[in-house]
């Protein structure tokens, strides 16, 4: 299979991102760079802590500029956070640099996978369920407006999501 540059993988908190990505990256024979860890450890503290001291403004800002230098990388699947797309600046470098698969889980789902997870800031309200579904509903056409492919998650596993990536891989280098 002729792959392409860099696999930009994007969906909400708890999508899977990183596990597939993790699994993905195996089976290719690629480096796996998950973006917020990479964020974390140019600045040597957690993404709470960057949240807390600059804000969500400031956060997204370091998360452009992380972006801005993975995207370039070849032989990479990166996992982005969850709210990378809402940057235009962002969604231009994933989609135009790489190939991005946008992992579509329900809320429902998502909710499941995050509700005990107190490292999510954007969790952190007293109603993070229906945070979720806001997020969901704002997130989804910018997720969207970026993927060369679009998978249907949720309840299959990690394994099954890779091979479907692998199938709608191979097709789109095919042509």
């Amino acid at each position: 299979m002729n792959q392409p540059k860099c696999i930009v993988l994007v969906g909400m908190p708890g999508s899977g991102k990183t596990t597939v990505g993790r699994e993905l990256a195996k089976r290719l024979g690629l480096r796996f760079v998950d973006s917020d860890h990479e964020i974390e450890l140019r600045t040597g503290v957690k993404i709470p802590t960057i949240f807390e001291i600059e804000g969500e403004d400031g956060f997204r800002k370091r998360e452009t500029c992380t972006l801005d230098v993975l995207t370039q990388e070849s032989g990479l699947v990166l996992a982005t956070g969850g709210g990378a797309v809402i940057s235009p600046v962002n969604r231009q470098l994933m989609s135009g640099r790489g190939v991005v698969i946008y992992l579509n889980v329900p809320p429902h789902i998502l909710w499941e996978r995050t509700r005990h997870d107190r490292s999510r800031p954007l969790l952190q309200v007293p109603d993070p369920r229906g945070r979720l579904q806001q997020l969901h509903a704002a997130r989804d056409p910018l997720y969207r407006e970026v993927a060369h492919i679009i998978v249907e998650g949720g309840r299959g596993t990690p394994h099954a999501m890779v091979r479907m990536i692998e199938k709608e891989l191979q097709t789109l280098c095919e042509h």
